[in-house]
């Protein structure tokens, strides 16, 4: 404890909470991989997969993996961001065979809509952020077990807050904000309560 509350001048000591991450110099990302993950919301499960490039035939490579996945029976929506490779002609062409899916497209700048975002900002803060990865395999093999692990105990993410919450926050925050227009629910098209 002593070291901790009166450390030696220029003390290399654990970081502090508010004080921001820092890298060295020689910092070297040794690659990325693209990651697509569906997120039940019901149960918390996860179907995923990685791929090296992300165009419109990876996506349609997802879709089959979500199709193949899902029970027949149920119809499948999918809360996406509007990529272009989200609405290419296969695309439009393989949801014509499927009609079982419904893709929602989330506003521009607003993937905070999506919930499995934050299941990426889990994978991202709690396994990917601090490792340390010498190659795309090795990435890619993380990524793998942190699915695994999480479809072993899956959770559903739970919102605490009504949609009349989240709208008022929202509305309070950008009259915060420089520039913003002030933002609010009746110039975003929401009925007045």
């Amino acid at each position: 404890m002593g070291l901790y509350l009166n450390p030696p001048e220029s003390a290399v000591l654990p970081l502090t909470p508010g004080v921001p991450e820092r890298r060295t110099h020689d910092y070297v990302r040794n690659g990325t991989t693209n990651l697509s993950a569906a997120l039940n919301v019901a149960s918390g499960q996860v179907i995923a997969d990685t791929t090296a490039r992300h165009r419109a035939e990876e996506f349609r490579r997802f879709l089959n993996l979500i199709d193949n996945s899902v029970p027949a029976h149920l119809d499948v929506h999918v809360v996406l961001d509007n990529s272009s490779t989200h609405k290419t002609l296969s695309i439009k062409r393989w949801l014509l065979r499927h009609p079982r899916f419904t893709l929602h497209f989330t506003p521009t700048y607003s993937s905070w809509l999506n919930l499995v975002e934050r299941w990426f900002a889990e994978l991202t803060t709690k396994w990917i952020k601090r490792g340390t990865h010498r190659s795309v395999r090795e990435l890619t093999a993380s990524i793998r077990t942190w699915i695994a692990r999480w479809n072993d105990d899956p959770k559903p993410f739970v919102c605490h807050e009504t949609a009349d919450e989240i709208l008022d926050g929202l509305t309070t925050y950008c009259a915060r904000i420089d520039d913003s227009g002030h933002w609010s629910p009746a110039r975003a098209g929401a009925r007045p309560r």
